[in-house]
């Protein structure tokens, strides 16, 4: 249908369209305003941190995370066995938090097979609770960075769950050397020789979300302790005068960007 046809009070699809989009974008923001003030602290401020944490088991929370994969896949998932045992332990404003409205983080942004949604969703997780970096080196700044750095260096998936799905023995192990979907999830599937769509990829991911969200407790509780310190160092942009990753090849080929001298 042309999206310029006209209703019997001339107006068009279009105009209708934009019309439903706008009261969508305004709900979307009166949402997100409710979320903050419900953060607020008694002073006015809305950019108080950090959220009020207790320390997680990560085995538990790395249970929880698997089975969650099942339900808003991988970003969902880590942001829920976090989130969700803190609503229970703290309550506050981790009750407001939307946790389910991050689904769109799955398949490396709804199915764009850009930055995996497990260390996208830790990423989200060890900043919402430390707080955002302004200026200068941050706590939840570096934890996102380790996060990145597990991800793409680790023989994953590491966690086996208690009661898996798919029989150990038939998921196999990978390291991604990147934090992009396409390539942690292609060189999965060329190793295992399995599609997509099977169940052991789908398990495997499973057990990747739960990985990332086992780690990423074991990051918190280290902070809350005062003890964490940072396991990486790489700066693709210090080095190279540009944002990147670890393997820019492995997409780009020769045609990595160069970046003008300083």
């Amino acid at each position: 249908m042309s999206d310029d046809k006209t209703n019997e009070n001339g107006v068009s699809r279009r105009q209708v369209l934009i019309g439903t989009g706008a009261l969508a974008a305004g709900a979307a923001v009166s949402g997100f305003g409710n979320l903050v003030k419900s953060a607020e602290a008694k002073d006015g401020s809305t950019e108080k941190w950090p959220w009020p944490y207790v320390k997680l088991d990560p085995q538990e929370t790395a249970e929880i995370a698997y089975k969650e994969w099942y339900r808003v896949f991988c970003g969902g998932a880590v942001i829920s066995s976090v989130i969700g045992q803190l609503r229970e332990k703290v309550g506050g404003p981790y009750k407001s938090f939307p946790i389910d409205s991050f689904v769109f983080l799955e398949g490396g942004q709804v199915g764009w097979g850009t930055i995996c949604g497990s260390p996208a969703g830790a990423n989200i997780v060890a900043n919402l609770i430390i707080g955002p970096r302004i200026a200068g080196a941050h706590e939840g700044h570096l934890i996102a960075a380790d996060n990145m750095d597990f991800y793409s260096k680790a023989n994953m998936p590491v966690f086996v769950p208690k009661n898996p799905k798919i029989d150990p023995s038939k998921i196999v192990h990978t390291v991604s050397d990147s934090p992009l979907c396409h390539i942690s999830v292609g060189k999965w599937m060329k190793k295992a020789g399995l599609p997509l769509k099977s169940k052991e990829r789908k398990d495997r991911c499973a057990r990747v979300a739960a990985s990332s969200a086992y780690r990423l407790v074991e990051m918190l509780n280290a902070w809350h302790d005062g003890t964490y310190k940072k396991t990486n160092d790489f700066s693709c942009s210090k080095e190279n005068g540009i944002t990147g990753q670890y393997n820019c090849e492995d997409c780009h080929g020769d045609d990595v960007p160069d970046a003008p001298e300083a």
